[in-house]
């Protein structure tokens, strides 16, 4: 994704949401990739994409 640029937002109501995802990304990490969870959030939210050239 070299030259790419991505924003994302989050709603405030969801901060404490984020900050708990945050302290325990090792532990989900263990039950699903990074991968997996970056390609199921890129579905959820509909956006374009050629997995071809998301991993280079």
């Amino acid at each position: 994704m070299a030259g790419w640029l991505w924003a994302f937002s989050v709603n405030p109501s969801e901060i404490d949401k984020v900050i708990a995802y945050i302290e325990n990304q090792h532990e989900h990490h263990r039950m699903k990739t990074f991968k997996e969870e970056y390609l199921a959030f890129l579905k959820k939210y509909k956006v374009d994409y050629d997995e071809r050239y998301i991993w280079e």
